[in-house]
């Protein structure tokens, strides 16, 4: 069986193609380039780069596959939540395929989508686990109990992780795109140089919120002025990225004990960030939590994730008409289970409030070779 995955949901134009649940091919085409004079994705600049560059995304796709319009079995599509006119590019594009060939049209749901990275980098991952889903645009805590199956736990109330760490970057005058900026730059400094909030983190429930940290970083800089020097900056931005990291590592630990799992799993941009992946290593190995992330790239977005799992979609019928739209926004079913006593970590390493399984795993972190 083999699928065509489409993905232009914010400013990556992707196409991939999944052969029998193997990676045959994946392409990621970056409009970093495009949006770096505004400090931020400009959507009708995404939606006219998607209308440019998916044609010639999706032909490298089947090329390095080796396989032709005729070999496909269907074509799988984001179709929410996202940009919604980078949405349309995608579907538009899907559909005319789908038309023009007459092959199924599997529609798939880009959160869905990142959680099932899991599976393609881990086939033999244990079910239930706990992945947190944390990028620019979403902030999530899910129950994954099958492929393409999960219930939310926990997301944001306002800013996403991602946005918060690039709103920071863009605040320090550090660059496009700001993850990776601030990363950098934090590693150089002492993240216990300013006491920024941690916030919501001892409230009950597994919600998040980073607009009030982003406010904290703003009014700082407004009192105390800019950064001297490049270390005044790294202990500021080290200082940030520890709340944020804070809140993230405590959240998810209190859910993954909620839940029953012993393995957690962390996908989507804001995962590839350094300090995010130390200190979720930490706490999950103090803990008897066995950690998993899957490669860089299958945490950004990418077309493997929609071709697999629209994949795994297919094979249960779940093909739609071509009269499907795309949407901006999407819902995910909400776990049931009772509100646990948060974990709340001041610093890394401080485990005295911290739930534990009566044995200590040495940090546990794998991933796989990119096909």
């Amino acid at each position: 069986m083999k699928v065509l995955g489409i993905e232009t949901s914010c400013d990556d134009t992707c196409g991939a193609v999944v052969c029998d649940g193997a990676v045959a091919s994946s392409v990621v085409s970056s409009q970093h380039a495009f949006h770096a004079a505004y400090g931020g994705v400009v959507p009708e600049i995404a939606a006219r780069q998607h209308s440019r560059l998916l044609i010639p995304v999706i032909g490298e796709a089947m090329d390095r596959a080796g396989v032709t319009w005729g070999d496909l079995d269907a074509v799988a599509v984001t179709t929410s939540p996202g940009l919604i006119g980078a949405l349309l590019v995608g579907v538009a594009a899907a559909k005319g395929i789908c038309m023009a060939r007459s092959l199924p049209l599997v529609p798939v749901n880009h959160l869905s989508a990142h959680l099932h990275t899991v599976f393609v980098a881990f086939p033999e991952v244990e079910v239930p686990h706990v992945t947190l889903l944390a990028s620019g645009g979403h902030t999530l805590l899910c129950r994954v109990t099958a492929p393409g199956e999960a219930q939310v736990m926990g997301s944001t109330l306002d800013d996403a992780a991602g946005e918060a760490i690039d709103k920071a970057a863009h605040l320090l005058g550090l660059g496009y795109p700001g993850g990776p900026a601030l990363d950098g730059v934090a590693s150089r400094g002492n993240p216990a140089a300013v006491a920024f909030p941690r916030p919501i983190a001892d409230r009950k429930g597994f919600d998040f919120s980073f607009s009030g940290l982003k406010t904290a970083l703003a009014v700082y800089v407004r009192t105390h002025g800019s950064p001297a020097d490049a270390g005044a900056t790294s202990d500021l931005a080290a200082s940030y990225l520890e709340a944020v990291v804070d809140v993230l590592v405590g959240k998810t630990i209190t859910a993954a004990f909620a839940a029953g799992v012993s393995t957690v799993a962390m996908v989507g941009g804001v995962a590839a960030n350094r300090r995010l992946r130390q200190a979720m290593a930490e706490a999950c190995g103090g803990r008897g939590l066995r950690l998993i992330i899957p490669p860089p790239e299958l945490c950004t977005d990418n077309g493997v994730m929609v071709a697999a799992l629209g994949e795994v979609d297919l094979r249960r019928g779940a093909v739609a008409d071509l009269a499907v739209e795309a949407s901006a926004v999407a819902s995910m079913p909400r776990w049931k289970g009772a509100d646990a006593k948060p974990l709340v970590l001041s610093r890394m390493g401080d485990s005295s409030t911290a739930p534990c399984s009566g044995s200590v795993a040495a940090p546990h972190c794998e991933a796989v070779k990119g096909r």
